[in-house]
């Protein structure tokens, strides 16, 4: 009886939790347990220790709506995001409800009992456990964490010094007075190269394309004050809107007016660098949002820019050598320590097998219902958030309406609920995170599902239109087939 849930959560990060704390307050009868690879909760924010992690969405936003984030810092450090993470967890009592070691290596469905059964792996002991539940969610978010994405470089063999891919960070590292040479130019090597600056001898990006640079206030000033006159939960909620809404703002102006917003987003650089950095390494080749933008509180990489303690080289490896990386251009750099902020390797639903009354499913030949559940899959829900705004804005939306439909189920003594899409509703061609150019969206084909042509089977990635499907209308829906206990 006790490896027997009515919910079963999968993953115990930002996502897990936040659907769990969600559960707890509307869902209040329901035996609800999550399973967690990890040792500890927290997913991305307890796997990355690299200097310098932060979240790179305003934290008033990226915090959960139900437990506003009350701190004038706007981009939190990875260990401050850990606590918020953790004490949120304690606060609605669901971190007694996770199970910590458990690596989910099978989840199958049968339709004649109602029931999933999931199949787990203790990796420290070798050990498999079985659990049941009513309703499977999977909440792993969309990378793989045993591995990032790196690219094979030429003659890489050779190179003397010290490799290291920012997923796994050795907690010893010593870069103190050290070469340091940062191949990316994402979110990753933004926030790497002003936190190693101070330290390092010298810091160099070395980018094959630019990323958009965005500074941001690293403190909330306008909060600070409004602290003075309001209620915290009033100054803080009205953040959050506030943020929201900006933010949403200069998405759609992105794609109205891309002209105008590159224009603006390149001037702002320029104020920053002055003529001390040729603002071709800063002036990418595409629009602005077609890849996401990268956001730096107060200027922080510009600044380690200007001061000469770090250098951004745009160009292609030929090949790395024994003391560094050799260029196309000829150019060689000089490395003690190479760190390859090369990106993510993706992976859904924690690389676990799907089977549904003995027939494999594979989430790249599948659809998602309102992008919460995926097609021809009983009983489960899939919380995956948004790319375009802070992830977590989709992601309690996404819990609410499960709870919603999951309750509705109860009172109606429905028992099993399928998304069913018409034929010809799939575009193959197409993944639910749109169409984002940037490179682990590109390489990501294999494993995510497909987006419809329509709604509720399009993922449209839009704020606005979400809180209408998922929060106001009505669970029962044609698109939904429901079967009674």
């Amino acid at each position: 009886m006790q490896n027997q849930y009515d919910v079963l959560i999968i993953g115990a990060g930002l996502s897990g939790i936040g659907t769990a704390c969600r559960m707890a307050m509307e869902m209040p009868g329901a035996k609800v347990g999550l399973i967690e690879r990890r040792e500890a909760i927290g997913g991305t924010w307890d796997l990355f220790r690299y200097p310098g992690i932060r979240s790179d969405s305003d934290m008033f936003s990226f915090g959960y709506s139900f437990r506003p984030w009350h701190d004038l810092k706007v981009l939190a450090d990875g260990p401050s995001i850990r606590r918020y993470v953790n004490d949120t967890a304690r606060e609605y009592g669901v971190d007694e409800k996770v199970l910590f070691g458990l690596k989910t290596t099978l989840a199958s469905w049968c339709s004649e009992r109602q029931l999933w059964t999931v199949t787990c792996l203790e990796e420290a002991s070798g050990k498999t456990d079985i659990f049941t539940c009513t309703y499977l969610i999977s909440c792993t978010g969309y990378y793989d964490y045993d591995a990032g994405y790196l690219p094979d470089f030429p003659g890489e063999e050779r190179f003397k010094g010290l490799r290291v891919h920012p997923q796994h960070w050795p907690e010893d590292l010593n870069y103190r007075g050290k070469r340091v040479v940062v191949i990316g130019s994402g979110a990753t090597a933004v926030t790497l190269v002003p936190a190693m600056a101070p330290d390092a001898e010298h810091v160099t990006m070395l980018q094959r394309s630019p990323s958009y640079v965005f500074s941001v206030p690293g403190h909330d000033r306008i909060s600070e004050v409004l602290q003075r006159l309001l209620p915290k939960r009033v100054v803080f909620a009205l953040a959050r809107k506030r943020n929201i809404v900006l933010q949403r703002f200069i998405y759609k102006m992105s794609k109205r007016w891309p002209g105008l917003v590159r224009s603006w987003l390149l001037s702002g650089v320029r104020k920053q660098v002055g003529k001390q950095v040729d603002m071709r390494h800063f002036t990418p080749r595409y629009q602005p949002w077609d890849e996401r933008i990268c956001a730096v509180p107060d200027a922080d990489l510009f600044k380690a820019l200007k001061a000469g303690k770090a250098s951004v080289v745009t160009d292609q490896i030929e090949s790395f050598t024994e003391t560094g990386i050799k260029l196309k251009s000829g150019q060689e750099l000089p490395a003690d320590i190479i760190i390859t902020a090369t990106g993510l390797k993706l992976q859904t639903c924690g690389g676990m097998d799907l089977v549904v009354d003995g027939k494999q499913k594979k989430l790249n030949e599948l659809m998602t219902y309102k992008g919460s559940m995926l097609q021809d899959v009983p009983n489960m829900g899939f919380v995956f958030g948004y790319t375009n705004a802070p992830w977590t804005l989709k992601v309690d939306m996404t819990a609410s309406y499960l709870c919603r439909l999951f309750n509705h189920m109860k009172q109606n003594s429905i028992g099993v609920v399928i998304p069913r899409a018409p034929a010809g509703e799939m575009q193959a061609d197409e993944t639910v995170l749109g169409s984002m150019q940037s490179g682990y969206i590109q390489r990501s084909a294999a494993v995510l599902p497909r987006q419809g042509r329509q709604l509720p089977w399009r993922v449209l990635h839009n704020f606005e239109s979400d809180q209408v499907m998922l929060l106001k209308q009505s669970v029962v829906d044609p698109s939904l087939e429901f079967r009674s206990v």
